[in-house]
């Protein structure tokens, strides 16, 4: 088993380790109080894994329910957060019983968002099944969930009491979703660790994958310890999401995934910094050959002037400008505060 420490203000750990699914209630119990638990799923995890987790929650001596919704970024909205008060409600859960996440970052973010407003906050756990939640959204306390105006611009700060992570639920899971982890995992070696970067080069990350999953969290873990609530460098985490949500907006948040317009968001910042002479030449070069290794796309077809305009309500954005995230070179980020009508012309160089 590999272990993270999260120290934040409220530290938690984070366990790696394969078959945890069937033991989490164990490491539930330990750091929860609770008489209830609600299990958070959409429906196709809890197809694949709901009994397990139940089964081992009951185990331990917890009652158990279960809130299933239906897969997909389109339920990533209030109407769904609605229909979890209810059944949390219905099941009689108070302030001192648990929410469990079982799923991937969808599922993560809106079971925060629930526990975190549902009776003022109640306690929640994490127990990521995709490789994108797993190497990034399960850790750091960020819930959340989409509106017409933007994605994630609902949302509240909250810490789980623990991240369980068990790699063999990416067995399970179809390429496209492997893949768009990927690109979470690029960003870290991109932003903080050029050894990482060069050994995803060089190696297969899916043949150490528990390693990978490890360094990632624990970059994480370094960034969010000192810095909680984004209030400087938690904003380096954002690479390449400028962008990247803005392309998800322009395609309603259907037909493209997370991950790939991450992807194409690193490509194009890199891109466009790297012609200004901000970046280290060759560094977008190495990013696309990466992203295309892991088959993650690169670019896309809405223009530079529909991004810029969807950038607009961001949620990174500060009066008339925004936040973007730039690299000086592979492993080493900052930001840099762009007025907003002069994206479109950053971004083009």
């Amino acid at each position: 088993m590999k272990t993270v420490h999260v120290e934040t203000g409220k530290p938690y750990d984070i366990f790696i380790e394969r078959g945890i699914l069937d033991s989490c209630g164990k490491y539930i119990k330990q750091v929860s109080n609770a008489k209830r638990a609600t299990v958070i799923a959409d429906s196709n995890v809890a197809a694949l894994y709901k009994w397990r987790v139940m089964n081992s929650l009951s185990q331990e001596g917890f009652e158990v329910t279960a809130h299933v919704f239906p897969a997909g970024e389109e339920s990533k909205n209030l109407n769904t957060i609605a229909e979890m008060y209810n059944t949390l409600a219905n099941f009689g859960m108070t302030r001192k019983d648990i929410v469990v996440a079982l799923g991937g970052g969808v599922t993560g973010d809106m079971a925060g968002f629930a526990a975190a407003t549902y009776l003022r906050g109640i306690d929640f756990v994490q127990i990521p099944t995709s490789l994108l939640a797993q190497v990034d959204s399960s850790v750091g306390g960020k819930t959340g969930v989409d509106i017409a105006q933007g994605k994630n611009l609902v949302g509240a700060f909250h810490q789980p009491k623990v991240v369980l992570i068990d790699p063999d639920t990416l067995n399970s899971l179809p390429d496209l979703y492997v893949r768009d982890g990927m690109a979470e995992v690029i960003k870290y070696g991109c932003i903080k660790d050029a050894d990482f970067f060069e050994n995803l080069e060089k190696e297969n990350a899916l043949d150490h994958i528990e390693d990978v999953i490890e360094t990632c969290v624990s970059i994480k873990r370094d960034v969010v310890s000192r810095d909680e609530r984004e209030a400087g460098e938690r904003m380096l985490l954002n690479f390449g999401h400028t962008l990247g949500h803005s392309i998800e907006k322009l395609y309603d948040f259907k037909g493209i995934s997370h991950g790939m317009a991450v992807a194409i968001g690193m490509v194009l910042i890199s891109r466009a910094s790297e012609k200004q002479g901000i970046t280290q030449s060759g560094t977008t070069d190495r990013i696309v050959a990466l992203c295309e290794k892991y088959g993650l796309p690169t670019n896309d077809k809405a223009t530079f002037a529909d991004m810029a305009n969807a950038a607009k309500s961001d949620k990174k954005t500060a009066d008339s400008a925004i936040n973007l995230v730039l690299l000086n070179e592979i492993g080493s980020s900052f930001t840099k505060k762009v007025e907003l009508n002069k994206l479109e012309e950053f971004i083009t160089a």
